[in-house]
């Protein structure tokens, strides 16, 4: 009850309730203007998070990061365009309904979905706090460098159908992180005798360009696209919140896959919310209707998406090994004002991770109650044109780059990763694997330069239980990946050439 207390008191401050009322608002906004998405509001309001204190930055960071998904729905449902990627499952349903002019039902339950998703997932985790807290001490040097290694290996396989340039690209950002100065010898690596390259690639620098300045040339390059808006009358929230009980078992089920997908580095929103659309279609009495305009499609999607961002905190706060790029900027936040995510801050800072969850809660009614009485005035914001956009998107991120040191050389350095990420984005190939080689690179190195010391042969690496179990995982997923690769292969035997 004290941890609460003080975590209460900890949020109690203007400052606090500013920074989440803006990045909750903020991230509706972002999410209903297709093409943009929190990837890249938070990478350009992130240099700005450094200034702050760490409770106040990352307030603001999960309020983007949380409500981005809300809006999203907004044209994924109203014009077939969805606001973010892990959005695009809820024009499925949600568009075939706006087209029989039950755009209002469809907006009504995306809300009240999210919602409960949510909270759901944040319930969820404030009851598993206790427990982590008394697994966290028992994770040493050796697991964090298995769970890290772990993280790359499944975020490489789960890039169904783009393992090897996934593999590739998070090869490139380990290789990144090991440029400038090493820290314990003090020798150069990689710098070629380039000053400007002792300083090593910066983390921020290298998001400002892989998704805000390349983002910014994908919508300049692109053509204006005109939105033809359908008329949605006032909804309520309480006269709505109804529609989801008859649904009530789908956003369970929905909810639990995204809880359990968000805590596995790696895996996230996609794969959450296409098992729940699989198992609301399996376990519907109108699996037929599903793609036409069915309201279980929408739960389903929706409670999955937005009960990965409380799940996806674990273990970046355990473990301090983020799931995907959002969590690995926030991760940024940490390192700056040197509060160091891993085990001890469960053990040492309970009241800082209770804080962290009452934000996602009321992030959360923010962003619920902003939307139902404020949806028909927020649709105006997808008439903005993409140049325009893409204009205001590419100023922002190359002030907010020289800002971090005053260095055009960091302007440089973050225009050509946008170059490089234009190219990747224009061949359909993922970014996400660069951000995370960089932030689990340097993890593994440290850690496995501390384990080390106490390891005479290899096998004692993994001689305690959870290094063991680390080290299962990562061979069962890569054996998984080698039997799907061939099973996957054309079986060669009998065929005959005319």
């Amino acid at each position: 009850m004290d941890t609460l207390l003080s975590s209460i008191e900890m949020l109690a401050r203007w400052d606090v309730m500013a920074a989440l009322f803006i990045g909750s608002i903020g991230g509706v906004l972002v999410g209903a203007m297709p093409g943009v998405g929190a990837a890249v509001a938070i990478a350009i309001v992130l240099p700005v998070t450094f200034a702050l204190e760490p409770i106040v930055g990352l307030t603001a960071l999960l309020g983007i990061y949380g409500s981005s998904m809300f809006g999203g729905a907004i044209p994924a449902i109203l014009v077939n365009t969805p606001g973010t990627p892990v959005n695009a499952l809820t024009t499925y349903d949600g568009y075939p309904m706006t087209q029989r002019g039950e755009a209002r039902r469809a907006l009504s339950l995306a809300y009240s979905a999210s919602f409960y998703g949510a909270v759901f997932s944040i319930v969820a985790l404030m009851l598993l706090a206790p427990f982590l807290a008394k697994v966290a001490p028992m994770f040493g040097a050796r697991e964090i460098f298995l769970a890290a290694l772990l993280g790359i290996v499944l975020v490489i396989v789960t890039h169904r159908g783009q393992v090897l340039p996934a593999a590739i690209l998070a090869c490139l950002g380990i290789f990144l992180q090991t440029i400038g100065i090493e820290s314990t010898a003090y020798t150069q690596r990689f710098t070629f005798g380039q000053p400007w390259l002792q300083s090593g690639v910066d983390l921020i620098v290298v998001v400002l360009g892989l998704f805000a300045i390349s983002q910014a040339l994908v919508l300049l390059m692109g053509r204006d696209k005109a939105n033809d808006l359908p008329p949605v009358a006032k909804i309520g929230f309480f006269s709505q919140m109804k529609d989801l009980w008859l649904y009530r078992r789908v956003a369970t089920v929905a909810s639990s896959f995204g809880v359990i997908c968000g805590m596995i580095p790696g895996v996230g929103e996609f794969m959450s919310q296409f098992m729940s659309y699989a198992y609301a279609q399996r376990s519907s009495k109108t699996p037929e209707l599903f793609g036409k305009g069915n309201p279980e499609g929408i739960v389903a999607s929706e409670a999955a998406n937005n009960s990965v961002p409380a799940a996806a905190m674990i273990p970046l706060l355990a473990l301090g090994i983020p799931g995907e790029e959002l969590t690995a900027m926030m991760l940024a936040v940490f390192y700056v004002h040197n509060v160091i995510p891993g085990p001890q801050l469960f053990t040492q800072h309970m009241d800082f991770i209770y804080a962290l969850y009452l934000c996602l809660f009321l992030l959360n009614v923010i962003v619920v109650a902003f939307l139902f009485f404020a949806t028909r005035t927020l649709m105006k914001v997808m008439l903005i044109p993409n140049r325009f956009l893409g204009i205001m998107i590419l100023t922002f991120s190359l002030i907010g780059v020289y800002t971090l040191r005053n260095s055009m050389t960091d302007v440089a350095i973050a225009s050509a990763f946008g170059f490089f990420g234009f190219i990747l984005k224009r061949l359909d190939l993922p970014t996400s694997p660069i951000i995370l080689g960089i932030v689990l690179g340097k993890l593994m190195e440290d850690r496995l330069r501390t384990a080390m010391a106490r390891v005479r042969e290899p096998l004692d690496f993994i001689d305690r239980p959870i290094a063991f179990i680390l080290f299962l995982m990562i061979v069962l997923a890569i054996a998984g990946q080698v039997w799907t690769v061939v099973k996957s292969r054309p079986n060669r035997k009998g065929t005959s050439h005319d």
